[in-house]
């Protein structure tokens, strides 16, 4: 399968996503996680309704590489 070129914008709002949904993992139960998961719901209307999305030949294999992509760029930062 050839890579996939996301749109950095894009990319960007999937890292977020993952960063927040981490953060609310690490929290003891009732924590108080509400707002993490008001921010996670904006994020993911962000994410599906990117214009990216709309060119058409997009699939759910997209979705799995873009999720990829994003934790993959967490091993880039950290080297």
């Amino acid at each position: 399968m050839r890579s996939i070129r996301f749109p950095d914008s894009l990319l960007a709002l999937e890292r977020a996503w993952l960063q927040i949904y981490e953060n609310m993992a690490r929290q003891p139960p009732g924590a108080g996680t509400t707002v993490h998961w008001r921010r996670l719901l904006d994020l993911d209307r962000a994410i599906w309704t990117h214009p990216y999305w709309a060119r058409p030949g997009r699939s759910q294999a997209a979705q799995v590489e873009l999720r990829r992509q994003a934790r993959a760029w967490r091993w880039v930062e950290a080297a």
